[in-house]
């Protein structure tokens, strides 16, 4: 019993394999959603009355208002602080952040523009009044109001 010839194996046939590359990178380019920012405060939103959809949320600059996250209170202690994108900011800041998210947007789109504050229910009136007399002299006078419904 002897081997007739000496035979080898096929070639693996390679030519699909951009196909399939190709495949899973569009499956990872269309499923996966890039952050905006990151929360650098910790907060508990209020139950919500009314519910109102926003339709393009790219048009919406959030305003975050609490206590510092864990990792960040040795640095900034425990009071409420105002995030606006990633860093802690104070009050008076608001005009500039306001100014430079309406630069980002085309003319058409800046009118319809909304801000979003993003507070904990234990924070004080008296930041989220500072808060919104800001945005009235900023004129951003489109406001909403983060909060979790039925909790």
């Amino acid at each position: 019993m002897k081997k007739k010839g000496n035979k080898e194996l096929p070639a693996i046939s390679t030519a699909s394999l951009p196909d399939v590359i190709f495949m899973i990178l569009f499956f990872f380019m269309v499923s996966t959603t890039m952050r905006d920012q990151e929360v650098l405060v910790r907060y508990k939103l209020p139950n919500a009355t009314e519910v109102q959809k926003l339709e393009k949320k790219s048009l919406v600059s959030y305003i975050h208002i609490g206590v510092p996250v864990n990792h960040m209170q040795a640095r900034y202690g425990t009071a409420p602080k105002i995030q606006l994108n990633d860093t802690y900011k104070t009050a008076k800041d608001i005009g500039d952040f306001i100014q430079a998210e309406r630069d980002q947007l085309n003319e058409a789109d800046r009118a319809q523009m909304t801000t979003s504050i993003k507070a904990d229910r234990e924070t004080k009136m008296g930041i989220i009044t500072d808060v919104k007399q800001e945005l009235r002299r900023a004129n951003a006078l489109k406001i909403s109001y983060a909060a979790v419904e039925g909790e």
